[in-house]
């Protein structure tokens, strides 16, 4: 049972992300061959792109946590020690918490009020809590890598190692 959690943990992301590309790139295909070919397109297939690159994004928001992948502005962090680094990149995930909690909480209301009234959506006539919930997913996915990071800050922190600082984009 570890193992599958740690898999989990380390490829979660990556399969729905592949998932919703995949959903998204093959249904635009097809719109594009039935607008071109038949002259005709549906309203669905726009909505399942839309819907899909929504889950993208907030799924993509949480493995750039992960990642640390997210952009920022770090020419302070070349200057510091390595005990400062970690505090400055402890103090940058409860901020982020913070600010993710609240959205988390805020953004459950479009949710249950799009139950409370039954709302569907125009061209698959399914319940938009649905489509909606990929906020709040996508924030419950942000605090937990954030809470992962916070964790692995104060691990590298406390036994004196170099904290995680992510991929370098541009070196």
């Amino acid at each position: 049972m570890p193992r599958i959690l740690d898999a989990l943990n380390r490829n979660a992301e990556r399969w729905a992300l592949l998932v919703f590309y995949v959903m998204l790139v093959i249904t635009m295909f097809i719109e594009v061959l039935r607008r071109e070919i038949l002259s005709y397109s549906s309203i669905w297939g726009e909505e399942i792109v839309r819907y899909s690159f929504i889950y993208l994004a907030w799924i993509g928001a949480a493995s750039a946590v992960r990642e640390r992948g997210h952009i920022r502005i770090d020419v302070i962090l070349q200057y510091v020690g390595r005990r400062m680094k970690a505090l400055l990149y402890i103090f940058g995930d409860i901020v982020m918490f913070a600010v993710a909690l609240v959205a988390l909480y805020w953004s459950f209301e479009t949710v249950i009020v799009s139950a409370k009234f039954g709302s569907v959506t125009h061209g698959l006539r399914i319940s938009q809590v649905w489509f909606l919930s990929a906020v709040p997913i996508g924030f419950a996915l942000v605090s937990f890598r954030l809470v992962q990071s916070f964790l692995r800050d104060l691990s590298d922190l406390r036994h004196g190692r170099s904290v995680y600082e992510g991929d370098k984009l541009f070196d």
